[in-house]
């Protein structure tokens, strides 16, 4: 895709993801996985063939990666750099939620919005919540742009994220992501995708449905002795009623 300074390049990106259909597939790819094309296709609500013709699309336009293994064609999203877009893009959408008409929606609903992945990080209200008590703990400062701090480098390593790889990375350490749902920055880039890992392997969070990420009880101590925060405030909201979306 061109990128010249007439602004071609941003039109046609612009272009790709004004289809909803082409949308709804690259918010789907935002739990870090590769995904059938037929998957994607029922996800999408539309038949195979023309979910096919979307995805060479987003291809083309660079925003979606493929891999085929035998008759299955897989599709992931090109990297963190697309999925910070596509997440910002839904922070910035003014469209309300679809209403939930069931328990069992709500309850999903409730689960995503206090904790998910955003591709390889923390998002959701505990994702905030984690950013800003590293803020508040001096260990992320952004008077000059996001860093992490020397005490924040003292924090990783206690907690046993392999620092040295942090600091070689090409990825930048620190990134604020815009949030869809608090609509207020996580914590991305190389060190939030550090942390999910190292919290997955420490069992304090495990995987929920979809993209949906639940701590752990074990997980809830910890993490809020790490972070210095009351255990209250990592307690998930009770699940809305369902609605129908009218005011």
């Amino acid at each position: 895709m061109s990128t010249g300074t007439d602004g071609r390049g941003m039109a046609e990106l612009a272009a790709l993801l004004a289809d909803g259909t082409r949308a709804g597939i690259c918010v789907a790819l935002l739990d870090g996985r590769a995904w059938t094309a037929g998957e994607l296709a029922r996800r999408a609500g539309v038949a195979p063939s023309t979910a096919s013709d979307h995805l060479t699309r987003l291809v083309r336009g660079g925003l979606l990666v493929e891999e085929r293994q035998g008759r299955h064609r897989y599709l992931r999203l090109a990297g963190p750099s697309v999925a910070q877009l596509i997440e910002d893009l839904a922070g910035h959408a003014s469209t309300p939620p679809a209403p939930t008409t069931s328990l069992r929606a709500a309850r999903a609903t409730a689960a995503l919005a206090y904790a998910r992945t955003c591709y390889d990080h923390l998002a959701g209200r505990l994702g905030v919540l984690m950013y800003d008590a590293l803020l508040a703990a001096g260990r992320l400062d952004r008077s000059s742009g996001l860093a992490l701090t020397r005490d924040g480098w003292a924090w990783v390593t206690e907690l046993g994220v392999p620092v040295d790889v942090l600091r070689a990375t090409r990825r930048p350490v620190v990134r604020d992501c815009l949030d869809w749902t608090e609509r207020r920055p996580h914590l991305a880039g190389a060190l939030g995708a550090a942390l999910c890992r190292q919290f997955s392997d420490l069992g304090w969070i495990t995987q929920g449905v979809g993209r949906a990420v639940r701590l752990t009880p074990v997980g809830r101590a910890a993490l809020a002795e790490s972070l210095g925060v009351p255990v209250s405030t990592l307690v998930p909201g009770t699940a809305p009623a369902p609605s129908s979306g009218r005011a």
